[in-house]
């Protein structure tokens, strides 16, 4: 098949109109400029590939490294990081025990840090896909390799994708139901071909595929946990390890991918140390001894009071904010209404009114915390204002399926005036629990109808948690409700999470810049009855999922932006959740015998571009002794 290179190739597809001659003589044109390739058929062919036709990736055909690294950073030295929880397998696949990674598994294409959503070619050196991104062909480098030496294929490529979506977690068979077959067209091309055409991230998404050995695991149950580290193609794969206690990664000296443009200046330690804690306060013991190296601190207590210590004060124990420039999810206390009690939403709505967040921000965070208002916070995805233009089009095809608030200003969490008992969101709580049948009788909310008093379990994994909690649960009491706390352990939390087997939890779902399949396991009415998923709230909403069909068959960021906006709108005036809080920077603590860029990405802190620094350790040392 015969080809020419066009940098900027994806933007025609963006203009409508064009025949495939006028196509032809634009590419013709567009020739001298160099990189992208269009085929006959009006099929793309490039070293990287960018959500949206108008987006042209940062990085051209033979760039030698991302921007954000250095190139020629120094390897060696080690990094002692701590995790809070425990493990029992080295198998994160599968919805079994409580696994951790072990940094050896590789993808068809990895993301740049700089740019929203630009897969490049990782095990994969090239990609075509035609204009409608019904499906896409990965080209596989000859030089990729296992850990024991042998290629990886096509075959490996077909059957990781096979066996993840059948017997993995449940979260690969929403995000790649869109997939209808993948096949191994030689030994170093495979093709996944898409049940719909439109959905512009699909080639992104299988890019990100973790491809796992066949021969491998062809001995071996992939469906058990298991202690023996698997066999993997990265550039790190585990030394040494205790079950439970630590694990020690090595960095793989003859990496098959340590030259390539998308790994150089990345992954320069020669062992990374993680050291399991059963919780926060000996981590913290831990950093300001010098016995880890780095720390991300997610208290805002401990953060403002527990690092006044002289390491920090003689700058060898640096204390940074790092800003970053992502969506910063929600945070919430989320209601199950998969439970009858949570069924209604003016009782969803009246938990929401509980809770003080100008009071808990203030003596329990410092101050440190704005309120999250959106399921896309700090982005511009989230909703804002009354709906208007697109969005607003979008929303009036569901008008009398949604709440009216929906076209009414946008959603804001109850406001109090911090001073732990707000009279008039409470007076507002009852009135809506009462239109909800629900009363107040010997100071207990019952059902009108039934008599069942209103009572619940909010389920923790986390001691530090109780603290904000607590003040909660005071306000429900005053409402009459009977709330609980359930404290367990990291196992029997993970399995009564999978299980749905809460009323409320405490979860966080993350976003990116451009949200998509994923949005399908956290929302849709499918997932909702499919344990193990991300709708932990519950939703079975037939708008929701047409709302999330849509932002699927975006073709540019705006109306990505407009589609998203209008399911955060019903998403929010839904009241499944009580939204927390989220900060616009990173709080990491780190010894200075580090090298990092000078160059900050927008996704903040970011230690595999980070080096040991022979010569500041040194420094370090010298000073503390």
């Amino acid at each position: 098949m015969k080809s020419v290179s066009v940098r900027g190739c994806n933007q025609i597809a963006a203009v409508p109109g064009y025949n495939n001659l006028i196509m032809r003589w634009f590419i013709c044109l567009l020739f001298i400029l160099g990189p992208v390739t269009v085929t006959a058929g009006d099929v793309l062919r490039g070293h990287a590939i960018a959500m949206f036709d108008n987006e042209i990736p940062r990085y051209p055909e033979g760039f030698t490294h991302f921007d954000y690294v250095n190139p020629d950073a120094p390897k060696g030295g080690t990094l002692r990081l701590a995790s809070q929880g425990t493990y029992d397998s080295f198998h994160p696949f599968i919805p079994k025990g409580n696994a951790v990674s072990t940094g050896s598994v590789e993808t068809l294409l990895v993301t740049s840090a700089d740019e929203p959503f630009t897969g490049y070619g990782l095990i994969a050196s090239a990609i075509e896909w035609p204009l409608d991104r019904t499906w896409v062909i990965f080209h596989l480098r000859p030089q990729a390799r296992w850990h024991d030496g042998t290629a990886i294929t096509a075959d490996d490529v077909v059957w990781s994708f096979e066996t993840l979506v059948s017997q993995g977690n449940p979260q690969y068979r929403f995000y790649y139901s869109a997939v209808s077959t993948v096949e191994a067209l030689d030994t170093h091309r495979v093709r996944f071909n898409f049940k719909e055409s439109g959905n512009r991230e699909l080639p992104l998404i299988v890019g990100q595929l973790p491809i796992l050995p066949k021969h491998y695991w062809a001995s071996r149950d992939f469906g058990a946990t298991t202690l023996e580290p698997p066999l993997g193609s990265g550039p790190y794969r585990i030394k040494q390890f205790e079950a439970g206690r630590y694990t020690v990664q090595e960095r793989v000296i003859d990496y098959w991918g340590s030259d390539l443009p998308v790994r150089r200046g990345l992954d320069n330690f020669d062992l990374i140390r993680t050291n399991f804690f059963r919780d926060a306060t000996p981590i913290r013991l831990a950093i300001k001894a010098g016995d880890i190296d780095f720390r991300a601190e997610n208290q805002a207590k401990a953060w403002a009071e527990d690092y006044k210590v002289p390491a920090v004060e003689k700058g060898w124990l640096k204390k940074e904010l790092v800003a970053h420039r992502m969506p910063t999810g929600m945070q919430a206390f989320v209601m199950n209404a998969r439970r009858a009690r949570f069924a209604d939403v003016r009782v969803r709505e009246a938990l929401g009114l509980a809770f003080d967040f100008e009071w808990t921000n203030r003596n329990l965070f410092n101050g440190q915390y704005t309120r999250t208002a959106s399921f896309f916070s700090n982005s511009d995805l989230a909703s804002s204002g009354v709906a208007s233009g697109q969005e607003l089009a979008i929303l009036e095809r569901f008008r009398g399926q949604v709440p009216a608030d929906v076209f009414g200003d946008a959603y804001s969490p109850s406001v109090t005036d911090g001073s732990g008992w707000s009279r008039a969101n409470l007076r507002r709580a009852t009135a809506l629990l009462q239109e909800a049948g629900w009363v107040v009788k010997d100071l207990k909310l019952v059902n009108r109808t039934s008599g069942e008093p209103f009572r619940f379990e909010i389920l923790l994994v986390s001691p530090a948690f109780e603290r904000v909690v607590l003040p909660y649960i005071r306000n429900l009491k005053r409402l009459g409700i009977e709330t609980k706390i359930r404290l367990v352990d990291e196992s029997q939390y993970i399995n009564r999470f999978r299980q749905f087997d809460f009323d409320m939890i405490v979860w966080v779902w993350g976003q990116s810049e451009t949200p998509g399949n994923e949005q399908r396991e956290y929302w849709s009415q499918q997932a909702a009855k499919t344990q193990g998923s991300r709708n932990l709230a519950g939703i079975a909403d037939p708008v929701v999922d047409q709302l999330i069909e849509l932002i699927l068959q975006s073709e540019s960021r705006q109306q990505l932006n407009q589609r998203t906006r209008a399911l955060d709108r019903v998403l929010l005036w839904g009241h499944y959740v009580v939204p927390h809080w989220h900060i616009r920077a990173d709080r990491v603590l780190y010894w200075d015998k580090f090298g990092r860029p000078a160059e900050p990405v927008r996704t903040g802190v970011m230690t595999s571009r980070w080096w040991f620094d022979e010569a500041r350790a040194q420094a370090l040392q010298r000073a503390r002794q």
